[in-house]
Parts: structure tokens; C-alpha cells; sequence
């Protein structure tokens, strides 16, 4: 028996020694075969050629392929290697075919052309399908959902198991765009990644180190960019295309789902940047700095619609909020926003405030908490119906323990005030009655106080700061014609943009203005009278004219306790373009013609409202006289005559029998 079992071993070897021989013998044409499958499949699924000039075993389970390229047909040459090197599994050796465990390539140049509307790679996102409907048509316009999913999908379906560059090259030309990218080395072993990469995109250069896992059957990816150099990961496109700078140290980004179904796709992940450095004259004066920040989104992308999920949380810093906002222009164009914070901590909310961005607020302490709740929609072919409500809640016990770098009580008393223009400083005063053109509120005339009240803002004493029904129509006349013409601020915004702020449009600017109205209003740190007085003795009215005093005597030669209702109405026209006060008059010193609209609206406001009685309003004639070196500026005309000033008197009264107020 024993014999027996020896000699069914040796048998059963000297069959499997046969068998390798043969395998050993065979395995050059099992690999031609294999080779001819592959370049077979894939010139069956693309338009293209694939190219191997040799392939050979150079040992056991070696093999080394030369000379590859990948052309599409009639386009430039998109892919080509030198050589790649790949282990070969001894089991599929068996199975009479092979497969490649490990490849080794070596001097890989990935070449992407772009000529007006044709590309050579293009193709890669068409899956073969020839008869496929095209995804751009004036109908139903790009669906981005599908062109993302089929990049993915495209990108993930070829990521190879294992694999290891040397020397890998791509570059992207087109007539106005370069990108050349360098990785010394990109290993991909089961999953994980690993290279160092230098990427030039027209004279912007980054060194980066790269680290992160795959898998490409679940289309998930988490990788992390580390900054290789000082400068840091700089964004590019950005200064060229909208005159900014982005950059951050370490750029942390994952997908972790996607879904396509009935066109839409949706995908789920998150990102964090650490040391963030932002820069455009549209944001802030200066660079805009964020130590941490970070974001789990859910996107949704399809025809004509595209929404970020209320469930996305962007944190910045230790702020945490919720955002959803939507746009979809399938038959109009509508757009919705909503920002939802959870309370949060005060002194966790200002000290996440990027430096740079708020210059008033950084280093300021607080007790309590804080919540923040907005909603905006606008359907662009009606809007009118404009929604816009913003929110911010604190608890009772909300306090500021500590200033930062701006006491805002400081309006409370007398204070050096520096007026600025194009971010230079060109006057500076005292706001107080060591100033000899200061005017405390009640030696300035009710007529003006009034006129100023019922044109800027109407329900300054009642309200808190804010006037949403006035922000949601300037919302409506800047959309309707589509540049920044009106921005609804109140008195209290007014104030605090021309005492805390610069004069540049900013969005930083105007959120610090908003949060720092919102704090005077809400903790009561300043009563209406004193803000409205600040506000009357610090406007600009004139060429180096701020203040109702030096207003009153620059165009009138009285004190501002004297103006009559023309004159003040005439000051609170100006308010809004004081540099343009000369248009208001022609050569002769009189007010233009299509100033009478305006007496004619303040003027029926104020007596509606009490503030004039009907007399006044009937003797009410839109003309002022000028003194001092306002005519001295604005009457350029040769003196006239007596009997020309009688003919002109003769005309004003014509004038007012005419007027309909």
C-alpha cells in the first residue's frame, strides 16, 4: 500500500513538473494572446489605437512591455511609455491566461490637446456609444450631473490595483490654457496612494505631497495634499480669471457615495483645509486668514438644477453652520439660499472670526450664546416676491466682557473721528463740543432732522438697526439692473460704516457694519438720540464739508439751528452723492428743474406725517439762496442786473402758482 501512495505522488508531481514545463514553454504565446485581447477590447470600447512594440518574459513571472501608445485615431498621440514592467500571477498561468499583479511604468507622458472644440481625449467620457444623445442642445441645456458622473466613473473604472510610476508626465494645451504636471514617483498598492507631484499651470507652480486610499468598486477616494514649500497650495485660474489669490498649507478631500439615477447625481464626502489665505478686493482690504475649515457636503447635479443639501455643515474655525441653496432655470431662473446655525458659544463664534476680514471685532470676549437663521429666494422673472429674512438671536445673558480692537462705546462721548478717501486719510476732527463745528442734536434745525429722517430712514427710532422691507428692495433694484445701485442701509448702518469702517465696498465690510450695528442695537450701548447726532455731525455734505454746522454755513452762511424746510430738504438731497452737489445747480446759483420732484415726494411725506403743517407745505417753492463759498464754487455766470433779478423774482413766483405739490 505504501508503495502504492509513493508512486500515485510521484505521479501526480512528474505531472504538475509536465505541466509547468509546458507552461514554461507556452507562456510567451499565452502571453501574445493575452496582449492581443486587451488591445483588441479596447480598441472595440474607443476610437483609438493601442500600441505595444514588444513583450517578453525576463524571468519566471516577469514581463516587460515596450514602446506603448494610446492614439486616437486621426488625433494627437494622448498616452506613451517607454517601458512597463509587471509581475505576472502564477495561478492565472494555469488557468491559460495571464494576469498582472504589479506594474512598474516607467517615463509615462499623458499628453491632453485641446484646438477650439476638438480634443484628443474627449472621447473617453463618451462610453462608445455613438448613437448617444448629445448632453449640450439649446433645449434642455448641459447636464453637469451626468458629465461629472461620467468623469468619475471613467476616472475610478481605470485605477489599477497595484501599480508604481516613475517619472509620469501630463500636460493639458489649449490657445489660452497650460498645465504641465511631474510626479517622480506615484505608487498605488491595494488601495493606497502615495507620489509627489509638481504641478505649473501658467506661472503659478506647486509642490505638493500627495497621500490617500481608493476603491474604485465603491467610486470612494480620500486623499490629503500637504504643501511642499513655504508658499503653499496656490489655486490657479483665480488671479487671472477673477484677480484673487487662493492658498491653503493642507487640503484634506474624500468622496464617500455617489448616485446617478433619472439624471441626477448626487455625491456625498467632505473636505478641510487647514490655513486658508484668501485675497480679492471684493471680500476684504487685505488677506483673509482661516486656520482650520472644513465642509461635509451633499451635491446634487441634473438638468438645469443644482443644490447643495441642508444637511452640508461648513465649519469654520469652531462656527459651525448649515447651508442649503439651490438654483434651477429650467423654465426661470430661481435661486434660494438658507444659512442655520445651532446656538453657539459667543466667545467661540468671534474668536473663529478669520483675522483680516473683521479689523473692528478681532480680540473681543463674550458671554452668552449666539444663533443665526436667513432665508432668500428670488424667482428672476418675478421679483418682486422677493423673500429675505436674516436673524440673529443671542441669550439673555449675552454680553461683551471685553473690546478688541475698536471700543464701540466710544461714540458715547467725545472722540477723534478721521474721514477717508480711496483708503486715505484727509481730514481729521473731534466729535464734541471741543469742536467748533460741532452741534449738539437740538441746536440743529427739526426741518432738517426730519427732511433726513423721512429720506433715509423713516423708522430709525423704532427699529433695531436693520430695515428688511428697505434691504429686500434694494435686493430687487440691484437685480433689476444687475450692478450695486442701492444698498437699503439705515441710519445705524450709516453710522457705523462712516465711524468704524472704510469706505470700501467690501463684503467683509459689510458684514463687520451689520454685526457691529447689530451689537449696538441689541446690547443698547448707544441711545437713538446720541447715534442720529453722531450721524449729523460727522456726513459728508460737501467738498471737505462734513457735519450740519459746517454744512449750514458753507451753502447758507446761517447757523443749522436756522435752516428754513428748502434748505433742509435741499442738504438731505445731497446726502447720497455729496461730490455731485454742484449738479444740483445751474451757473446762476438755482436749483435745477428736476429738483422740484424731490421737494415735491419729501415734502408730501413730511406733512402726511405731521412733521409740517399744510401751509408749509403749500408755501414750500424747491429753491435756496446761496452764500459763502458755495457760490463762490457753483455761480459761474456774469452778475445780472436789477431789472434781470426783478424779471427772476417775477419768475419764481410764476413758478410756484404752476407747482403741484
Amino acid at each position: 500500500m505504501k508503495n502504492k501512495i509513493l508512486i500515485w505522488a510521484g505521479g501526480v508531481l512528474a505531472f504538475f513538473i509536465l505541466l509547468t514545463v509546458l507552461l514554461f514553454a507556452f507562456r510567451s504565446r499565452l502571453l501574445e494572446y493575452t496582449i492581443e485581447r486587451v488591445i483588441a477590447k479596447v480598441e472595440n470600447k474607443y476610437p483609438a489605437d493601442l500600441n505595444i512594440g514588444s513583450a517578453e518574459f525576463v524571468d519566471w513571472n516577469s514581463v516587460v512591455l515596450s514602446d506603448i501608445s494610446f492614439v486616437p485615431h486621426n488625433l494627437d498621440t494622448l498616452f506613451t511609455t517607454d517601458s512597463v514592467h509587471a509581475t505576472v500571477s502564477f495561478r492565472s498561468l494555469f488557468k491559460g491566461r495571464v494576469v498582472f499583479r504589479r506594474l512598474q511604468v516607467t517615463d509615462g507622458y499623458l499628453t491632453a490637446v485641446k484646438n477650439n472644440d476638438v480634443t484628443n481625449f474627449g472621447f473617453l467620457f463618451k462610453n462608445g456609444e455613438e448613437t448617444e444623445q448629445p448632453v449640450d442642445t439649446a433645449s434642455t441645456g448641459r447636464n453637469y450631473g451626468l458629465l461629472l458622473n461620467r468623469l468619475i466613473e471613467t476616472a475610478f473604472d481605470n485605477v489599477p490595483d497595484q501599480v508604481d510610476f516613475k517619472n509620469l508626465n501630463a500636460s493639458y494645451t489649449s490657445p489660452n490654457r497650460t498645465i504641465d504636471i511631474r510626479m517622480p514617483y506615484l505608487l498605488m498598492d491595494d488601495g493606497n496612494i502615495d507620489s509627489e507631484v509638481y504641478v505649473r499651470t501658467d506661472s503659478i507652480e506647486n509642490n505638493m505631497r500627495v497621500r490617500g486610499t481608493i476603491d474604485p468598486g465603491d467610486y470612494r477616494i480620500s486623499a490629503s495634499l500637504y504643501a511642499g514649500d513655504t508658499a503653499g497650495i496656490r489655486l490657479p485660474y483665480v488671479q487671472q480669471k477673477f484677480n484673487a489669490k487662493v492658498a491653503f498649507d493642507t487640503l484634506h478631500v474624500s468622496l464617500e457615495d455617489k448616485e446617478f439615477r433619472n439624471d441626477m447625481l448626487t455625491v456625498r464626502g467632505n473636505a478641510m483645509v487647514d490655513d486658508l489665505v484668501l485675497n480679492h478686493e471684493k471680500l476684504a482690504a487685505e488677506d483673509i486668514h482661516v486656520s482650520e475649515s472644513a465642509v461635509d457636503y451633499v451635491i446634487t447635479l441634473g438638468p438645469n438644477l443644482y443644490v447643495i443639501d441642508s444637511l452640508t455643515e461648513v465649519r469654520v474655525n469652531r462656527a459651525r453652520t448649515n447651508i442649503y441653496a439651490a438654483y434651477q432655470n429650467k423654465d426661470s431662473k430661481i435661486i434660494d439660499l438658507k444659512v442655520k446655525t445651532e446656538q453657539v458659544a459667543a466667545n467661540d463664534f468671534f474668536d473663529s472670526l478669520p483675522s483680516g476680514l473683521f479689523e473692528n471685532l478681532e480680540g473681543i470676549k463674550a458671554e452668552g450664546w449666539l444663533q443665526y437663521d436667513m432665508k432668500f429666494h428670488v424667482n428672476m422673472d418675478s421679483l418682486e416676491q422677493v423673500v429675505f429674512d436674516s436673524d440673529l438671536d443671542a441669550s439673555e445673558d449675552f454680553k461683551i466682557v471685553q473690546w478688541g480692537n475698536t471700543n464701540i462705546e466710544k461714540i458715547n462721548g467725545s472722540f477723534t473721528h478721521t474721514m477717508y478717501e480711496y483708503g486715505k486719510p484727509i481730514r481729521t476732527f473731534t466729535v464734541g463740543p471741543s469742536n467748533p463745528f460741532y452741534s449738539p442734536i437740538s441746536q440743529i434745525s427739526p426741518y432738517l432732522r426730519n427732511a433726513i429722517l423721512t429720506a433715509e430712514d423713516a423708522g430709525f427710532y423704532s427699529h433695531n438697526g436693520f430695515h428688511e422691507e428697505a434691504f429686500r428692495q434694494a435686493i430687487i433694484k440691484n437685480l433689476k439692473e444687475g450692478e450695486f445701485a442701492r444698498g437699503g442701509s439705515t441710519i445705524s448702518m450709516q453710522l457705523v460704516k462712516n465711524v468704524f469702517l472704510t469706505r470700501q465696498k467690501t463684503v467683509a465690510r459689510k458684514v463687520e457694519e451689520a454685526i457691529i450695528v447689530w451689537l449696538i442695537e441689541n446690547l443698547d450701548l448707544v441711545s437713538k438720540n446720541r447715534m442720529f447726532e453722531v450721524y449729523l455731525n460727522i456726513i459728508e455734505w460737501g467738498p471737505d464739508v462734513y457735519g450740519a454746522k459746517d454744512a449750514s454755513r458753507f451753502y447758507f452762511g446761517k447757523q443749522p439751528s436756522e435752516l428754513n424746510l428748502a434748505e433742509a430738504i435741499f442738504l438731505t438731497s445731497i446726502i447720497p452723492s455729496p461730490k455731485r452737489y454742484r449738479a444740483s445747480f445751474d451757473s446762476h446759483g438755482n436749483l435745477r428743474s428736476w429738483k422740484s420732484g424731490y421737494y415735491r415726494m419729501i415734502g408730501g411725506i413730511m406733512r402726511r406725517r405731521g412733521l409740517i403743517t399744510q401751509e408749509e407745505y403749500e408755501n414750500l417753492y424747491p429753491n435756496v439762496r446761496l452764500y459763502g463759498r458755495a457760490r463762490d464754487l457753483i455761480v459761474t455766470a456774469p452778475d445780472t442786473s436789477v431789472v434781470e433779478e426783478e424779471d427772476n423774482d417775477q419768475f419764481e413766483l410764476e413758478t410756484i402758482d404752476m407747482l403741484d405739490f
